[in-house]
């Protein structure tokens, strides 16, 4: 039972504390990718903003998180009208449409840099912070749920902390964070992290008491939805990733117990299942921003060492196991603030094998993660660039077409580059792999349509490299401005990339 009297004497509903929020605030809340995410509040807030409006006034907020929030959060909010401004990266649909229509700004940044941004006032500081618990003491320690995110800085920036209390997650949990904070520069030291399993702060957020205006208790999941199955193209490319790190260490590459990291969704729950059931892995180490379903699967295998993460995004069957279990695994877990999770000076040091997914790959080793035809926001880049830039092998993931064929992952120029050809050293579809290592860009070209592009596309982009090499007025990257976007111009007149 929470029983410090700091919770009963700060009690109210979600509608009171709903109630304290103005209109122009800037509100930070906790909650990653989606886990750890205040979900009655910011329905009250949804339905009082409703209500406004149907009298005639304004209300809109500012929306600060650590990364994706629950359709609580966001999906209620975009639907009441009540968003002028998101970041650091979401993945409603809602919200999605609203920031492509226009009504939404949206401000996509490198997870990595968004508690420095707040900090040092690149961008609003929050005024309310309305974040997820546990627990929480007389003294002011807040023990957070199933996300680190951005909770610590926004807790220690804004005037006023709102706690959402809640009871789906036993006290048991208590410990699993690591909350540290870097000293501002020029003054800032070496972060203490050697090992995934190193913990160098402390298990709660401090906070004066004074700044906590309410508390309310709830007893809600995380929402987040089952994953699939892996499917044969999903299974294809995590089978050509483990052939190519078996083939690394054969060559004498590869140090053993590289930790891992792995971005969101099925094609990268795919690959840590894979990893589960081959025979001959060794136990393997994480060093990474989330943790999913496919979390199981190593444990069951005896295939996890320890896991370093900033959420746990787990559907509603793991988040009932991992609670089950918590006395079982608490030890192998680290939950961390993002700016730890993702933090360049770590990933370096440790050596990461990172695993992200990417919209489309051109030709020369650029990656698009996060727009369609240039111009249509997807989710975000989330932490894909903190990872790439600063991995020991990065490695990018997709299936070599979609849309029933309609769409070639694999194309002559990306729309939007979020990684460059000098950050990405490997991509993989179901098709193959292709090491981009020491290549030249040509010679990157020929082995990512040989290894990766889908059979319908081959041809022709073999025909647009060739075409550069004798027209292009360099041979270096022999790009063709005029007909670079030629597979996406199709997409958009005939609803196909192929000729």
């Amino acid at each position: 039972m929470r029983t410090s009297p700091i919770i009963s004497h700060k009690s109210m509903t979600a509608e009171e504390a709903a109630s304290l929020i103005r209109n122009g605030e800037t509100v930070g809340t906790s909650g990653f990718t989606p886990a750890g995410y205040p979900k009655a509040i910011p329905i009250a807030l949804a339905a009082r903003a409703r209500e406004i409006h149907a009298a005639g006034e304004e209300f809109r907020i500012q929306l600060w998180t650590g990364a994706s929030a629950g359709d609580e959060l966001d999906g209620e909010l975009v639907r009441a009208h009540a968003l002028s401004k998101r970041i650091p990266y979401q993945s409603n649909k809602d919200l999605r449409n609203a920031i492509n229509s226009g009504e939404v700004e949206f401000v996509d940044l490198h997870l990595s840099h968004v508690a420095q941004f707040i900090r040092y006032g690149f961008i609003d500081q929050c005024t309310t912070a309305i974040v997820e618990a546990i627990d929480v003491t007389t003294d002011g320690k807040i023990y957070l749920s199933m996300a680190g995110g951005m909770s610590a800085t926004y807790i220690k920036q804004a005037d006023r902390v709102l706690i959402e209390l809640n009871e789906h997650f036993l006290e048991e949990m208590k410990g699993l964070h690591d909350v540290y904070l870097p000293a501002p520069p020029p003054h800032r030291a070496a972060i203490p992290i050697y090992h995934p399993s190193d913990r160098i702060g402390v298990p709660y957020v401090q906070v004066d008491p004074k700044k906590i205006v309410g508390i309310v208790k709830t007893n809600l999941p995380d929402s987040n939805a089952e994953f699939r199955a892996p499917d044969a193209e999903s299974d294809a490319i995590a089978g050509h990733i483990i052939d190519f790190l078996k083939h690394e260490e054969r060559m004498g590459r590869l140090p053993k117990n590289l930790p891992f990291q792995s971005g969101v969704g099925n094609v990268a729950n795919a690959v840590l299942c894979r990893l589960a059931s081959t025979p001959g892995i060794d136990p393997i180490m994480m060093y990474t921003e989330v943790v999913q379903d496919s979390i199981f699967q190593l444990i069951d295998a005896d295939r996890l060492d320890c896991a370093s993460t900033c959420a746990l995004t787990l559907s509603p069957k793991a988040q009932e196991r991992f609670q089950r279990e918590i006395n079982l695994h608490k030890d192998r877990f680290v939950l961390r603030q993002q700016e730890m999770s993702n933090h360049p000076e770590v990933i370096r040091r440790v050596g990461i094998i990172s695993m992200n997914t990417a919209v489309e790959i051109d030709l020369f080793g650029n990656v698009n993660s996060t727009h369609v035809l240039g111009s249509k926001m997807l989710n975000g880049i989330g932490g894909s660039g903190d990872f790439c830039r600063n991995a020991y092998i990065s490695i990018f993931m997709t299936p070599s077409t979609a849309k029933n064929g309609n769409i070639s992952a694999v194309v002559p120029m990306v729309t939007h580059v979020d990684q460059n050809e000098h950050s990405v050293q490997v991509v993989v579809t179901e098709q193959g792999l292709a090491d981009l290592r020491g290549l030249s860009p040509v010679k990157k070209a020929r082995l990512i349509i040989e290894k990766c592009a889908h059979p319908d596309y081959r041809g022709l982009l073999r025909e647009y490299l060739d075409y550069g090499l004798e027209n292009a007025p360099s041979k270096h990257t022999p790009h063709v401005l005029e007909r670079a976007f030629e597979f996406h111009n199709r997409l958009a007149k005939n609803g196909s990339m192929r000729a």
